[in-house]
């Protein structure tokens, strides 16, 4: 299946040179904001988050008069991205260094982490300590909330932080901001959460100083890197018997296998490892140092190398584990086959293919996946992610649950397209002899920011927002959107959205959000084409040129039409037809008595007179009620097969 999202970058360089002090072009971006107490990094996957940070942490011990730096990361694993190193070859004024027996990310119990923490704040020439999140909570619940006063507490992967009450990190963060004089950076590649929940309330998000740094800054910024592809790959049956299709073991490849939970999995995911091992070759031995897996190919004889991240035998994980993250040459690894690890902060510059199964319900996971495929490396000059995904059966009981990840993943992959597409300004068009500014697009009748929160919100929140939109259950049921009115879409559910996320906002703020969303929107899912000196967007169906753009016409366009195309490709007239159904079903409002009256007084006779059913979308009210009768009927079949009613 060819990919929904294809992206070029320029290979610039620009994203991976350094200046005099040895920074990248995001670590100098976050170094001009040192001297905020509560900083807010969000930048992609490889764009050098935790070299930003000692960057950061080492002005903050060395200029600002701080006395330690707490550096607390979701897994033990991710701590060896924050071991010691040399800065001061490369021009910076310190190295990143410290104790290593205040290095906590390694084997052990919690209680002897908590006795070390404890230690370090106590501990004058200890300045520098590396730590799990679950190690800082049971740590603040131990000592002092004082002992936190002149500190610096960075957070990596700050997504796993959480407004709501029961979630322990996000209250330990809010106990310091409140109580103590510490400092706070926050980094993650993405702002996402898979729940509807926010990572900060917005009073305390208005207190953190933003640094925002793009995908397609970071992408574009490479050297090797050429292109992404964003690709789905729909099976029947077991997702097993799509491997020998979709895995090609010539790629570097991370392939996530489904959670246990979840209805893709075969609930045995040892004898799942070992199937694909199966399908891929012969397995000649393994490394009883490294635990590496020797597979010899059935295609061609070759013997690849596998790591095996799915086997959770502590002794065994640590070996691969460790041996994964010594690695430094692209044939070390062939193949690494994972359930819950090597996702965020895991780093194989070699990856070429992330290949996933199942549905992700959080769009952080999607990122933090891609990411795994897109370090700038010299043995690729394309990355791809694939997610295998079950295709909808229309005789199937789980029919509307394959419905809905199908929308969904599809929703994902067009959030990814803009994501990873380069940003535009927008401004208001205030006659015809306006003066074209670069990157920026003038549309007669938009509304600028008027305040300082919605200026934060279009520069920094942009993408996170239409996170929550495509989420959002309500618009998710008019996908595939062919038949419903952009407008509904566009002024009434888009800004219940922006009304939920952000409470704080007028009415007014809310529409210049409004406006910014789906204009952004319409112009990064539209056709862009340039004819002599004139730029041209397709919109809803027709180019328009762009200096004719006026808000209104943008609201006539569908922020979903992309997806209803994409289905429409992708799958055949009569699965198309078995996910409209699906969608409608969830919209009628119907009894069972009404729906066998029609069934046994009016559809028969109608479909022996016209030699066809009853259309959804006609015209005639008596005509559309009876195909609302039939969706409504073949639905309940489905459900009482499965039990549900």
């Amino acid at each position: 299946m060819p990919n929904l999202v294809n992206v070029t970058y320029a290979q610039t360089g620009q994203s991976i040179s350094t200046n005099t002090m040895g920074m990248r072009e995001m670590q100098a971006r976050a170094f001009e904001a040192r001297n905020a107490q509560y900083l807010l990094l969000k930048a992609p996957p490889a764009s050098g988050k935790s070299r930003a940070l000692m960057f950061l942490g080492l002005d903050k011990l060395f200029n600002q008069g701080l006395k330690k730096v707490i550096v607390a990361v979701p897994e033990r694993s991710i701590g060896s991205s924050f071991d010691k190193i040399d800065l001061t070859s490369h021009g910076f004024f310190a190295d990143w260094d410290f104790n290593p027996a205040y290095n906590l990310c390694t084997p052990g119990g919690e209680t002897s982490k908590v006795t070390a923490f404890a230690d370090f704040l106590n501990d004058p020439a200890a300045t520098i300590i590396i730590c799990t999140h679950a190690t800082l909570r049971f740590a603040f619940d131990a000592v002092a909330e004082e002992k936190f006063n002149n500190t610096l507490l960075a957070i990596d992967e700050f997504h796993h932080v959480s407004a709501d009450s029961d979630n322990r990190l996000g209250e330990v963060m809010r106990s310091i901001m409140a109580k103590t004089s510490a400092h706070i950076i926050a980094m993650t590649g993405s702002y996402f959460r898979g729940d509807s929940v926010p990572v900060l309330l917005p009073g305390d998000e208005a207190r953190f100083a933003k640094v925002t740094y793009n995908y397609y800054e970071q992408l574009n910024g490479y050297e090797h890197l050429k292109t992404l592809g964003i690709g789905y790959h729909f099976y029947q049956g077991r997702y097993l018997s799509a491997i020998p299709e979709i895995l090609d073991t010539d790629k570097k490849t991370i392939l996530h296998i489904p959670n246990v939970n979840a209805g893709e999995s075969t609930k045995d995911k040892y004898n799942e490892v070992d199937s694909i091992l199966d399908i891929i070759g012969t397995v000649t031995h393994q490394d009883p140092a490294t635990g590496v897996i020797f597979v010899k190919r059935h295609s061609d004889g070759k013997t690849i190398k596998v790591a095996d991240l799915v086997h959770d035998t502590p002794k065994e994980r640590d070996k691969i584990v460790a041996y994964l993250r010594d690695m430094d040459d692209v044939d070390d690894m062939d193949l690494i086959i994972a359930l819950g690890m090597a996702k965020e902060g895991f780093d194989w510059p070699y990856c070429e293919h992330a290949l996933t199964v199942g549905y992700r319900g959080s769009l952080t996971e999607i990122i933090q996946i891609i990411g795994r495929a897109t370090r700038d490396s010299n043995n690729k000059t394309h990355a791809q992610f694939t997610n295998l995904i079950a295709q909808p059966d229309a005789v199937d009981e789980e029919v509307r649950l394959s419905v809905n990840n199908m929308l969904k993943a599809i929703t994902a992959s067009l959030l990814m397209e803009q994501v990873l597409a380069p940003n535009f300004k927008f401004k208001t068009r205030k006659s015809d002899d306006d003066k074209p500014e670069a990157g920026t697009l003038k549309i007669r009748g938009f509304k600028e920011p008027s305040s300082k929160r919605v200026k934060e919100i279009v520069e920094s929140d942009l993408n996170d927002l239409k996170a929550a939109i495509l989420q959002d259950s309500t618009l998710l049921k008019t996908l595939p959107g062919e038949f419903i009115e952009p407008e509904v879409i566009n002024k009434v559910l888009i800004p219940k959205v922006i009304q939920t996320k952000y409470p704080e906002l007028t009415p007014d703020e809310v529409e210049e959000v409004r406006q910014h969303v789906v204009a952004d929107s319409a112009i990064k899912n539209g056709e862009i084409k340039t004819v002599g000196d004139k730029s041209f967007v397709r919109m809803a169906g027709k180019f328009v040129n762009i200096e004719d753009l006026h808000i209104d016409l943008i609201d006539r366009v569908n922020p979903f039409q992309k997806a209803f195309e994409i289905l429409s490709k992708s799958v055949t007239a009569k699965l198309l037809k078995v996910i409209q159904e699906t969608i409608d079903a969830g919209r009628i409002q119907m009894t069972d008595e009404e729906a066998v009256i029609l069934y046994r007084d009016k559809i028969g006779p109608f479909v022996k007179s016209h030699g066809r059913e009853p259309d959804i979308r006609a015209t005639d009210p008596l005509e559309k009620r009876m195909a609302e009768a039939l969706v409504y009927l073949r639905n309940k079949k489905r459900q009482q097969a499965s039990g549900a009613v």
